[in-house]
């Protein structure tokens, strides 16, 4: 984030590795270097003006990897999707930034500090919400979980916090159901109450995993719309996602995760050829020499032991 003072030696790109993807065209695909930060800002301006900083992480679960060598430098105020097929890496590398996972080896750097010091300015929403949908808790208690880390010890919302929920309920379009159950509630719209829960915590950087998969196409743009103005007030949102069509047209940036960042730049990626091969290797269908990502968009990368997931519209299961 531009402002903090960094004293660490910035990442330094690999020798060789080229920022446009075209500047050097090649034979094969194979041998090409594809892009991972933009060709007019080199490594340590992206760290010093990155909400979200990674360098040569790797991390997993268990004694398994998950993620290896993964760097990647989020600046502040960005759009950025997170695509790759399933197991790629994507929900490990939010939840590193979120401060849930602690790497084994490399760097991770948020909001100016390690991962969880500034908790209280990250809004960070699973794929697979932890929630009993029987539970009798209704949306408006929900979105006021959002405000936990900013209320008193005694835990009793004030004036500002219940300002706060309201108005992150009505921007995600649920004022009607402010009173119910979350259980009754569409997985549409329960996309949309836990987008008011990260609103309303008031966060500087929003990590989302799969905000917008099995929704309507309205709520999809809907919560896009939020999102593309979160970021023009200055916030930073990361979301993984496996909506490429969506990417091109909502996000401003993508990084094609598989195990480790294969390309990152602008969105306009997810129409190179080259990169969907690489991100995607066996993944992918080509119909009339286009090549088209085929995955199962509810899959997750390994969880920690005894994690365990309650999916929208599915009963639970325990891993």
């Amino acid at each position: 984030m531009s402002g903090h003072e960094h004293t660490e030696q910035p990442m330094t790109t690999p020798p060789g590795t080229h920022s446009d993807p075209h500047d050097q065209p090649r034979r094969l695909p194979s041998e090409r270097q594809l892009p991972r930060v933009d060709a007019a800002i080199d490594a340590g301006h992206a760290h010093a003006h990155a909400d979200a900083w990674l360098a040569d992480v790797t991390v997993g679960y268990g004694d398994r990897p998950a993620v290896e060598h993964v760097s990647l430098a989020v600046e502040a105020g960005s759009l950025l999707a997170l695509v790759g097929p399933n197991g790629s890496g994507k929900s490990t590398i939010l939840k590193l930034m979120a401060g849930l996972l602690r790497p084994w080896s490399g760097r991770v750097e948020v909001l100016g500090a390690e991962p969880g010091r500034e908790a209280r300015r990250i809004a960070y929403v699973p794929q697979a919400e932890l929630v009993d949908w029987q539970f009798p808790v209704t949306v408006a208690d929900v979105v006021m979980m959002g405000r936990y880390p900013r209320l008193g010890p005694l835990r009793r919302p004030g004036r500002d916090d219940r300002r706060a929920v309201t108005a992150a309920i009505e921007k995600v379009g649920m004022a009607a159901f402010a009173g119910r159950q979350i259980g009754a509630l569409s997985g549409g719209q329960r996309r949309r109450v836990f987008l008011a829960r990260a609103l309303a915590a008031e966060p500087d950087l929003f990590l989302l995993d799969e905000p917008v998969t099995g929704v309507d196409a309205t709520t999809q743009e809907d919560l896009m719309d939020i999102l593309e103005g979160e970021t023009r007030r200055g916030k930073t949102v990361v979301a993984s996602t496996h909506d490429l069509a969506c990417v091109a047209e909502r996000f401003a940036r993508v990084a094609f995760v598989n195990r480790t960042v294969i390309a990152h730049g602008p969105a306009s990626l997810v129409l190179d050829a080259d990169v969907l091969a690489r991100a995607y290797a066996g993944h992918l269908l080509v119909v009339a020499g286009q090549a088209i990502p085929i995955d199962d968009a509810h899959h997750h990368d390994q969880e920690a032991p005894g994690e365990t997931h309650f999916h929208d519209d599915l009963p639970p299961h325990r891993h």
